[in-house]
């Protein structure tokens, strides 16, 4: 019987966590055996590196760079090409366009000589079908569907918010009338040195019908369902902090509704929270306090105390995007569909204990 080995490429913001959470569920979620790629070995990742390859996990990188993981005693197994020609599945999960590169140097092949499927982040637009956790499990076709586009952790945000309050958990999209969405954006993660700002800065609207990849990119996902909402659209700005994301929503929907309907259908997802907090500092330190890898896996976080209806129709409101959480979820739950479509949806319920219905 061959082995299901799932191979992260990358081991940034994303990549290091998910390696880690790969390696801890790896028995729950049907995976034999963890890899990553490490591109550079680098003295200050030394400890990272040690510590992923005593949780179980196996390194690769490049033929060239082999010897110095040797002089830092992180000893790599494999070689970039073979660690992705072996595996089952594929994470990619490398700084912007990157994952597109490699889909066409490396995955197209691995997919033709057998890979179950690869899986690329955030910024990888038209790499494959767009998926997000519990928002369009349902369009994922087995044995079709060999290339994934995990979508933004901004863009879970919202397509859970449209989900939520606008087309009633997935059963009305003809309630749905218009959304607009202000991303106010972390200026860098607490792991990076680069990428801080002095001050907010506005993002520009590079897309002519949705403003930021955020609003398109909601659109594609729930495109695979067959609902065109183009009435969404969406504008950035990055802010000087390191701790979370926040959104500001106004969504238009077609029936009444109130401020406690909004909170009840909160209430229904395990897959978000609520919380009376009001700082992304407060929200950011119970996910170091109390999540796995000091992440929450929620797709949303909302401030319920900030949410407003006015007139019955006009939904307003704050909330936070977690750190990157909903995007760990939405991986390794594509990964686990990879290699068991028909009995992912049992497996991923092992990290259903890190989805808090409060924060």
């Amino acid at each position: 019987m061959s082995k299901n080995i799932v191979h992260v490429v990358g081991t940034g913001t994303i990549g290091e966590p998910l390696i880690g959470m790969l390696t801890h569920f790896k028995e729950q979620l049907g995976i034999d055996e963890v890899t990553f790629n490490k591109r550079t070995p680098l003295k200050t990742d030394r400890s990272k590196v040690v510590d992923l390859l005593r949780r179980g996990a196996r390194l690769a990188t490049g033929k060239d760079q082999m010897s110095g993981f040797e002089k830092m005693d992180c000893k790599a197994d494999f070689e970039t090409e073979e660690a992705i020609m072996r595996a089952s599945v594929v994470i990619d999960c490398t700084p912007s366009g990157a994952g597109l590169a490699n889909k066409e140097q490396y995955y197209t092949k691995a997919a033709q000589e057998g890979g179950k499927g690869y899986i690329a982040q955030g910024s990888e637009f038209g790499f494959g079908k767009m998926y997000a956790r519990g928002i369009n499990d349902d369009t994922l076709q087995a044995g079709e569907d060999k290339f994934i586009h995990v979508v933004s952790c901004n863009t879970h945000n919202l397509a859970a918010l449209i989900n939520m309050f606008a087309i009633e958990h997935g059963n009305a999209p003809e309630n749905m009338v218009s959304a607009d969405f202000v991303c106010m954006r972390r200026a860098n993660d607490v792991s990076q040195d680069d990428g801080y700002i002095a001050s907010p800065e506005a993002g520009k609207h590079k897309d002519e019908n949705f403003g930021t990849h955020h609003a398109r990119d909601a659109y594609h996902l729930y495109k695979t369902k067959g609902w065109e909402f183009t009435n969404l659209f969406s504008s950035a700005i990055k802010v000087p902090t390191q701790y979370m994301h926040m959104v500001r929503f106004h969504l238009k929907v077609q029936q009444e509704t109130s401020v406690e309907k909004l909170i009840a259908e909160i209430k229904k997802d395990d897959r978000q929270a609520i919380t009376y907090k009001k700082s992304a500092n407060q929200v950011f330190s119970f996910g170091r306090d109390h999540g796995f890898f000091g992440r929450i896996l929620n797709q949303t976080v909302i401030p319920h105390e900030a949410l407003t209806v006015i007139g019955g129709k006009d939904i307003y409101g704050f909330c936070f995007t977690p750190q990157d959480g909903n995007s760990l979820l939405s991986s390794m739950a594509a990964a686990t569909w990879l290699l068991d479509p028909s009995g992912y949806e049992e497996r991923i319920q092992c990290v259903k204990p890190y989805f808090f219905p409060e924060v």
